[in-house]
């Protein structure tokens, strides 16, 4: 493992953000469910904050503990097995290209990576129906950490780049980064539901992050030299 890959905090944040508007269709109908479920009336504005930010702290605390599982198991195929990291790397730069080209609505093969989660939700899924409607912001949360394990491409691209981390903690964070990377689209979507599908439907944008995010797998892949590894 190489300790460079601290650097990758930023760049974990910008997958984020750039990648975001993928996740919006998954995650975006709860996060505006929770501020339509709210009576209109004084003090709105900030009970939907509340609202919100309760409902994201659980979706990211989620990122964090599965980053920290596959942290953990990808840190015993390393000593066990020297080419550990290399296989690794190359399957987080593969995953980000193939986001990339989703995203950019070349390609949707990320589709048959997203149902590799599929048994896990199955069982969680009926779960955070008995958190509906939610109430209180511990609803909220306890949603939001179900809500985390939703199979998704661009979790599970971020999270084959945070099982490089050299530390359990180090790969947490990555994950802490990218998740606060989402959130300014996932509270967007509470506020302003229409802006943000409009930019989700916008063809220029989707290519532009979509080329983004293939540069970002291309620069992780360690056959490229691209990212100095």
């Amino acid at each position: 493992m190489n300790p460079d890959l601290y650097l990758s905090y930023p760049s974990a944040f910008m997958i984020g953000l750039l990648g975001s508007t993928h996740c919006l269709g998954m995650c975006g109908g709860i996060s505006a469910s929770l501020s339509m479920a709210l009576p209109v009336g004084r003090g709105f504005r900030f009970r939907q904050t509340m609202m919100l930010l309760a409902f994201n702290t659980g979706r990211i605390g989620s990122y964090c503990l599965i980053a920290a599982l596959v942290a953990v198991a990808s840190t015993s195929a390393a000593n066990q097995w020297q080419e550990a990291g290399l296989v690794l790397r190359t399957l987080a730069g593969a995953l980000l290209i193939f986001m990339g080209l989703s995203m950019g609505q070349w390609w949707q093969g990320i589709r048959h990576v997203e149902r590799l989660g599929a048994p896990i939700w199955a069982k969680l899924s009926p779960l955070t129906r008995r958190l509906l409607p939610v109430n209180h912001g511990g609803q909220a949360v306890l949603l939001g950490a179900l809500w985390g394990w939703l199979p998704c491409g661009l979790i599970y691209s971020t999270l084959g780049w945070a099982a490089l981390q050299p530390t359990v903690g180090s790969a947490a964070l990555t994950m802490l980064f990218f998740g606060l990377g989402t959130l300014p689209s996932m509270l967007a979507t509470g506020y302003a539901a229409g802006w943000v599908r409009g930019l989700q439907g916008n063809q220029m944008f989707r290519k532009v992050t979509g080329g983004l995010l293939i540069l970002f797998g291309l620069w992780t892949l360690p056959f490229t030299g691209l990212g100095g590894h």
